[in-house]
């Protein structure tokens, strides 16, 4: 189906008049074009005022079918009803239609390889309406720019970049990723470039920096249609080089847009000089504590009313004296400290019963405080010191790609029965790579690392991380295959 013909549809399922419909037409003339009022009004050869009243009856009617657009006020409501609405809606239409054909359209939305990751970042997503809602605002009210999305290790940036590409298709993306060794500049310019390329069949620019590719795609694209490029974990990236971070260019072209995620930093670490020309805006996740607990306490009444792990909550809840799912769901929250990575470890080990034995005062508050509870659990602190199993930790930690087993087992010179006691015991921290055989794991957030890397926590551990490094890197020019 055509997106004008789409159009059309949703004007009379909605009970649009016809002077409603032509407006709705002309507003969205293509997918991934917007017209401003005044654009409307020079169009339609009607007055601003007017093109507003139509507008706002269009809203009203489109209402009931998106939530969004009756949660927001004031300006924005336009690009709501486009990206929260009809073309969601709209892809959905194509897609039934590729199924039926038998063809993928993944083309159409974003790298495969970041498809699993994007799939585990938006799974039971819930919540951050208002960093979207910011995002629409910035990318309405400038002609180009850089939207920011700051925030602790486990807060949900990347979940939000995730949310933002899979609802916007259109959009172009990389996720720079440490822990596989994604996180330079020549890959992001790799893999952003083929997606430009094959999106707006540029030609010749096999070799063209970042900033040649965006005047190529300006000239390419139409009046009122933009390019968003999502780049996540800004912090992440490993680039000793002078200049900006993958190196983004000082300078964007009309229309053309990058939402970035990165942990705070000092300034001298941004690495972000830009033109004053160029718009900039950063929004601080810390400087959000009640809407992100409204989100955190969303999203834990999401999993107690559905899911996996809603047979368990519950269990746990009914074993607790004088214990509400109302006061868990206030309680946990208080305790996640905003923090999302916090409830996606947390949750599930209360559900599995990793916690039966404790009441609802003694689960770890903090995300670094869950990661403690759990490394004495596992025993990690134990007298004498089980170095073979920390040894093990490390040493995963240590690797810069996903192993096998059988590689742990290797370059931590333990037995396989031991790693894979290590590989339970830590399974919920794990992200296990079935796609190869055999499997490969790898330590699911950089967060944990960080809390390996602690003072505090390798002092008490008794282990050396330059000895670690060393006996890695030894293994490696060894030629041990992953």
């Amino acid at each position: 189906m055509e997106w004008q013909d789409f159009l059309k549809q949703e004007a009379g399922l909605h009970g649009l008049s016809s002077d409603q419909e032509e407006t709705l037409l002309a507003a969205f003339p293509k997918l991934n074009i917007q017209i401003n009022q005044k654009q409307l009004s020079i169009q339609l050869n009607i007055s601003e005022h007017t093109v507003k009243k139509r507008l706002s009856s269009i809203y009203d009617k489109f209402a009931e079918s998106c939530e969004k657009l009756q949660q927001q006020d004031g300006a924005g409501k336009l690009q709501t009803l486009h990206d929260e609405y009809l073309k969601k809606k709209f892809y959905q239409k194509q897609n039934i239609q590729f199924n039926d054909n038998k063809i993928s359209n993944n083309s159409l939305t974003y790298p495969s390889e970041f498809q699993k990751l994007i799939d585990d970042k938006t799974k039971s997503f819930c919540g951050r309406g208002f960093v979207f809602q910011a995002i629409a605002e910035f990318i309405q009210n400038n002609s180009n720019g850089y939207f920011t999305v700051v925030g602790d290790a486990g807060m949900g940036k990347s979940a939000i970049a995730a949310k933002y590409i899979l609802d916007h298709p259109e959009t172009v993306c990389y996720f720079n990723i440490r822990a596989e060794g994604k996180n330079r500049p020549d890959l992001f310019l790799k893999v952003i470039r083929q997606q430009l390329k094959e999106r707006y069949e540029l030609l010749n620019v096999e070799d063209a920096d970042l900033s040649t590719l965006l005047t190529k795609v300006s000239e390419k694209i139409s009046n009122g249609e933009r390019l968003i490029i999502v780049v996540d974990a800004l912090d992440e990236v490993d680039q000793e080089a002078s200049g900006n971070l993958l190196y983004l260019p000082t300078i964007l072209p009309n229309n053309i847009y990058f939402l970035l995620t990165r942990r705070p930093c000092l300034a001298e670490e941004k690495r972000l000089n830009i033109s004053p020309s160029v718009a900039y805006q950063e929004l601080d996740l810390r400087e959000y504590d009640q809407k992100s607990n409204d989100d955190v306490q969303e999203y834990i009444w999401l999993l107690l009313n559905s899911g996996e792990y809603q047979q368990g909550l519950q269990q746990w809840i009914e074993k607790q004296p004088n214990l509400s799912k109302s006061e868990f769901v206030k309680e946990i929250a208080a305790k996640s400290e905003n923090n999302f990575m916090y409830l996606r470890c947390v949750l599930p080990a209360i559900a599995e019963g990793f916690y039966n034995d404790k009441p609802l005062n003694q689960i770890p508050v903090g995300l670094q405080g869950y990661y403690l509870s759990h490394w004495r659990i596992m025993g990690m602190t134990n007298k004498p010191l089980p170095k073979n199993k920390i040894k093990i930790v490390y040493v995963m930690c240590a690797l810069k790609s996903a192993a096998s087993r059988e590689v742990i087992a290797k370059y931590s010179k333990q037995n396989e029965l031991t790693v894979q006691e290590v590989l339970d015991g830590w399974a919920q921290f794990l992200q296990k790579q079935e796609n190869y055989q055999p499997p490969r794991y790898r330590f699911y957030h950089e967060s944990f690392r960080d809390f390996l890397h602690n003072l505090e926590i390798i002092k008490a551990a008794g282990v050396s991380l330059p000895d670690i490094s060393a006996e890695v890197a030894e293994n490696m020019t060894e030629g041990l295959s992953l």
